[in-house]
């Protein structure tokens, strides 16, 4: 096949991109903008290969998208491109706005324009599968509550609202004009090349730098952990083997307090980093507690049963094989984060600073 995939530098795109690639024998074009959190880099490993192709694009620009779909005549879209950082949602709403909804529906009607052309059985073989976040129905407050993929929607903050309206608009575009569509919703993801604003990647570069490891309110928020390799193999499966119309939850069945999620990384690093910076005696005597984020949801968990059952994936990684690869991974990968730290990574040179704030 050939496969478009929209955010192929950021962290999940980037992921699927050498999946495929490494993995199988499909074509991949990867078109992305290349905003503070599209890292070149993060594709060495696949970027000089044959079946791989680059494309510097926005996908709120139609006539780009236009010539995309003509130039290469994809099989398949993959979409990941969001943008998908919480705290910069409720600092600056409008790029979520244009990027996750807008962007979506240009990129729908761009997919939608090029489908109608195909006969009929390459119309009948085309998927567009939109990928998003289980943050689109909100949070759960009881303890053995799980999100399905018909839990009502009720996002908390202007990314997951954001998204919420990039998946209606797939369904629509299903609904309404029979574009073969189908949608995902994962967990949280982390996992190798994580953009180090995020909670884990955050906490290991603090950690390493003797600086405070910052942790909202009580530090009690529950997520379910999802190593992005295991969601990339999904992902595939999916698109290959995914029913045209249905919504696939995918989640790593590793619900884990944030606290715990930081207070296992300052284990590990005691164990690996024994040599700890100037003025630290314990890894967990770096944890602050700061005040809490506005919405911030309480509890994420994800059924991931109907795509166990019906495509028979489930996740390879438990929490505790995954966090310890992640762990190493950023120790033996000091070069791409720097490069990432003081902005000299490929994309646009945004320079990024270790923040005191961070989590999805």
């Amino acid at each position: 096949m050939k496969i478009l995939v929209t955010g192929g530098a950021g962290f999940i795109g980037s992921a699927v991109v050498r999946h495929i690639i490494k993995n199988t024998s499909d074509t991949v074009i990867n078109v992305d903008k290349l905003t503070y959190a599209g890292n070149m880099e993060s594709l060495a490993e696949v970027d000089s290969h044959e079946r791989y192709h680059f494309e510097q694009v926005d996908i709120c620009n139609r006539d780009e998208l236009d010539r995309l779909f003509v130039q290469y005549q994809p099989d398949v879209v993959m979409h990941l491109a969001a943008e998908s950082h919480v705290d910069r949602s409720i600092d600056g709403p409008i790029a979520f706005i244009e990027t996750n909804i807008v962007g979506t529906y240009t990129l729908l009607e761009a997919a939608r324009a090029y489908w109608i052309t195909l006969d009929e059985v390459a119309k009948r073989a085309f998927r567009f599968h939109h990928i998003s976040t289980d943050e689109v129905y909100g949070d759960l407050e009881g303890t053995d509550d799980l999100f399905t993929e018909t839990t009502s929607y009720e996002p908390s903050s202007p990314y997951s609202a954001s998204k919420a309206s990039s998946d209606h608009l797939v369904r629509a575009w299903h609904r309404t004009y029979g574009l073969p569509t189908i949608v995902t919703n994962c967990s949280n993801n982390y996992g190798p090349y994580h953009f180090p604003e995020k909670l884990i990647p955050l906490m290991i570069l603090n950690a390493l730098d003797g600086k405070p490891l910052p942790v909202y309110g009580n530090g009690m928020q529950i997520r379910d952990w999802l190593f992005v390799e295991d969601h990339a193999r999904a992902l595939y499966k999916v698109v290959t083997e995914g029913v045209v119309g249905e919504t696939y939850n995918i989640g790593g069945h590793n619900e884990k307090a944030n606290i715990d999620v930081v207070k296992t990384i300052c284990t590990l690093l005691e164990e690996l980093v024994p040599n700890k910076p100037a003025g630290v005696a314990e890894y967990q005597k770096l944890i602050t507690y700061v005040t809490d984020r506005p919405g911030h949801d309480v509890r994420y968990a994800i059924d991931a049963s109907k795509i166990e059952r019906e495509l028979g994936w489930k996740p390879e990684e438990t929490f505790e094989s995954g966090i310890r690869k992640t762990v190493e991974w950023y120790l033996d990968n000091k070069k791409w984060w720097s490069r990432v730290l003081n902005g000299s990574y490929e994309g646009e040179r945004l320079g990024v600073s270790v923040v005191t704030k961070g989590t999805k």
